[in-house]
């Protein structure tokens, strides 16, 4: 299987990864996004193949026995995230992962890569944007904040650390991160 450059940010919901990755984007124009697959329901500005392919869990259930994904993890309760295993051997290109810290950790020790965390400046900053979104009910809110002390506690495990306390300034400390890694990989 071919080997392609892979770029990890990983970070728990409500840190910033997703914000820092569309900046990474814009830095890299040849590095490619590795769109996940999910059982949650979209949110009314998501779209089907663009955020997330927004599957059923009986489909997600095939996808795990017909060995479509690279990594996969049920983050919370009947909702499951995983990164289909074609986008490895689709291009050679640069493959950025806007992964859950439990995927991350796994594709990081099976294919290598750089992974960086992104973390937030506080749990109560944390919580803060994670309410101002307005996505979340109570329950997913405390199942969130739940899953981000968990996730928390991962920091440590990757190549690098990057402090969102600032999103111009944590999408610049992570592009100059990802572009030492790929002047030297």
């Amino acid at each position: 299987m071919p080997q392609r450059k892979l770029i990890g940010l990983t970070a728990p919901s409500g840190a910033g990864k997703s914000s820092v990755a569309q900046y990474v984007l814009a830095a890299f124009p040849s590095m490619r996004l590795s769109v996940s697959v999910t059982t949650r329901p979209p949110r009314p500005y998501e779209q089907h193949g663009r955020e997330y392919y927004f599957v059923s869990v009986p489909e997600f259930e095939r996808l795990i026995a017909e060995d479509a994904l690279l990594e996969y993890e049920e983050v919370y309760p009947g909702r499951f995230y995983g990164t289909p295993l074609c986008m490895l051997t689709d291009s050679d290109t640069p493959l950025l992962l806007d992964i859950d810290v439990k995927g991350a950790s796994r594709v990081r020790t099976t294919y290598g890569g750089f992974f960086i965390f992104i973390a937030p400046p506080s749990e109560a900053e944390l919580e803060n944007r994670l309410r101002s979104r307005g996505t979340e009910s109570a329950e997913t809110l405390a199942l969130r904040l739940q899953r981000a002390e968990l996730e928390l506690s991962f920091s440590d495990q990757f190549d690098a650390l990057v402090v969102n306390d600032s999103l111009d300034d944590a999408a610049t400390k992570t592009i100059d991160l990802i572009r030492a890694y790929l002047r030297n990989a």
